[in-house]
């Protein structure tokens, strides 16, 4: 079927490549359905109220119940994945091609990933989590604030922040930065599954992986902004006894957006690249400051014990699903509900990781996104955690009473530091790290959101991407201060979101190993100096002093040349300059270069 246009005749693609050209600059499949999906989630929840959340309630109630075993089972599956392939032969392969650099130095790296992936979180649970631990001990089988209750709490405060969490940003960050950047394909969440779904990969199929990931992004940084906002007024109230009414809160809400619009159109490398730095600094600042001014050697001693605590907890734990009913329940609003919800803007966060990380080797991207990010955790973790029960032993009842009791968990944070010097201050900063973590976190979302729906980065126009920033902070809104159950709403949405996502982490780790098992060169023959009978010290001492291969006779490594295996020709190719002897200079194409001593020979026969 053709249509007619002025005389001139147009096949239907056409149309929609001159709708692209002067309306929407994103594919219309993705855009739409992504964008369609949330405005009938946010309608439904406000038309059908109580019954929309009674269904929200049922189905993530009936996951949490039910599969929380296959997500603890499943994340720890995915640690000894990528451990594996950590140790393999492919953790020497690149995020690009063989001769990519790194755009970013280590530290300014290491601030990107911090930033856009849980310095927010971390804000927000250094000194609560730990509080409700120790005062409901999660295997329910000691007394509430004891001693082995606090050991217990903090061992399952640094299982939730530390490899496990990290681990499920790696490997959609891995996979979607190999596809990406080695591979050349569109930069998008589908193009990890073309292994699995080949051409369909670019149709209907892909594009909808596509729109579940920008949907995923949106409702998993909802709750996040959503859980910071309640964070930042309760300390606005603390500080300056700002009242905790929805006006206020909705101009939080309003002020984070505006800054993460102007960030974000500012670009990657002045705006997430400099408050990422700053926060990072801000952050650092907070640590010491409580370490100074607190217990000192309590905090130091119990960051010391981290570490042990850690690896002697972690091998049980991360396997513990708590099958013999021993805590009822706390499975499923702790462990599965945050391997959920970090599940669930994992694709957003995993895209950000690549983005930064293009050049480096598959072995420096695992390292770094999960062994820096949670070594951080722990010492953050230890130092606001063990300053909060250290608090709560000299004035019993002063974090507990608000924060568990009364269930403000968002004032945990900003009850400890009213309790140090300084707070005017040390509260300002707080303060600003939070909104500005939230701020980088919605700006890399923009740009992540915009290269799911373009398929390129900086494809569409910047208005776009303000657009993405501003969608996430009226979804936040809507369901945070219509529904007066909005954000218990979001957390339920999130899970039931998070299920297909976790599906797919098993094509991730098929598709991955496939496609770099495919890429890789042969394996070559492992070198080494060669001996010939050693029976005297003579021989012995010039076996010694003989280089080993690839090294001179100074000990200087010596680049051996690459040979590029021609399948088409069926002959091997050399890409640069071999020098043969000393004399002796010939060029890829076969010519001897200027300069050679030597008499070039065509020989007849190849032997």
């Amino acid at each position: 079927m053709i249509s007619t246009y002025t005389g001139h005749y147009f096949a239907p693609n056409d149309w929609i490549s001159m709708a692209r050209k002067r309306s929407l600059q994103t594919d219309p499949l993705i855009f739409g359905a992504s964008l369609g999906f949330v405005i009938v989630f946010v309608a439904a929840t406000l038309a059908f109220g109580d019954r929309a959340r009674a269904l929200y309630a049922d189905v993530s109630g009936f996951l949490m119940d039910h599969l929380a075993w296959m997500y603890i089972g499943g994340i720890s599956a995915v640690l000894i994945f990528l451990i594996v392939i950590f140790v393999s032969r492919f953790g020497n392969m690149r995020l690009g091609d063989d001769e990519d650099e790194p755009e970013y130095s280590y530290p300014v790296w290491f601030a990107m990933l911090f930033a856009a992936g849980m310095g927010a979180t971390l804000m927000f649970w250094g000194a609560a989590e730990p509080l409700h631990h120790a005062y409901n001990p999660p295997r329910g089988d000691m007394d509430s604030m004891s001693r082995e209750a606090i050991v217990q709490a903090f061992e399952y405060t640094y299982y939730h922040f530390g490899i496990h969490m990290w681990v499920i940003f790696t490997l959609p960050g891995l996979a979607i930065g190999y596809f990406v950047y080695k591979r050349k394909m569109p930069a998008r969440m589908s193009s990890m599954f073309a292994p699995l779904l080949g051409r369909r990969v670019y149709a209907t199929p892909g594009k909808l992986l596509d729109a579940l990931g920008i949907i995923g992004t949106i409702f998993g940084l909802g709750v996040s902004v959503g859980l910071g906002v309640l964070q930042i007024s309760a300390g606005l109230n603390i500080l300056w006894n700002v009242p905790l009414v929805t006006p206020v809160q909705l101009a939080i809400i309003l002020f984070i957006t505006v800054a993460a619009s102007i960030s974000v159109a500012t670009g990657l490398d002045r705006g997430v690249k400099i408050l990422s730095n700053i926060n990072i600094v801000a952050t650092i600042f907070l640590m010491f400051f409580v370490i100074v001014t607190g217990p000192t050697l309590a905090l130091i001693g119990q960051v010391t014990e981290s570490f042990g605590i850690y690896a002697n907890s972690l091998p049980e734990l991360m396997f513990w699903v708590d099958s013999y009913n021993d805590n009822p329940g706390w499975h499923a609003t702790w462990t599965a509900f945050y391997w959920a919800w970090t599940i669930c803007w994992s694709p957003f966060i995993g895209m950000f990781f690549a983005r930064i990380s293009r050049g480096r080797t598959v072995r420096e991207f695992i390292g770094g996104t999960i062994l820096l990010p949670a070594t951080f955790d722990l010492i953050w973790f230890s130092i606001f955690g063990r300053a909060a029960m250290e608090m709560e032993s000299e004035k019993p009842g002063v974090l507990t009473q608000p924060v568990v009791e009364d269930g403000d968990t968002p004032r945990a944070l900003f009850s400890l530091l009213s309790e140090y010097p300084l707070y005017a201050f040390t509260g300002a900063v707080a303060l600003f790290v939070i909104v500005m973590y939230f701020v980088t976190s919605m700006d890399s979302a923009a740009l992540v959101m915009d290269m799911f729906a373009s398929g390129e980065e900086n494809k569409s126009p910047v208005y776009y991407r303000v657009g993405w920033v501003v969608a996430v902070g009226l979804v936040t809104a809507a369901l945070l201060f219509i529904n007066d159950s909005g954000i218990a709403a979001l957390q339920e949405v999130v899970i039931i979101i998070a299920f297909p996502f976790f599906i797919t982490y098993f094509v991730m780790m098929w598709s991955l190993v496939k496609a770099m098992n495919d890429d890789s060169a042969a394996a070559r023959r492992y070198r080494s100096r060669q001996w010939e009978k050693t029976d005297t010290a003579e021989k012995l001492e010039e076996g010694e002093n003989k280089p080993a291969p690839g090294y001179d006779s100074e000990g200087n490594p010596v680049d051996r040349p690459e040979f590029e295996y021609d399948a088409e020709e069926g002959t091997w190719r050399l890409e640069e300059s071999l020098i043969l002897g000393e004399d002796v200079q010939v060029s890829s194409d076969g010519v001897p270069k200027a300069g050679s001593k030597v008499n070039w020979v065509e020989q007849e026969d190849p032997k």
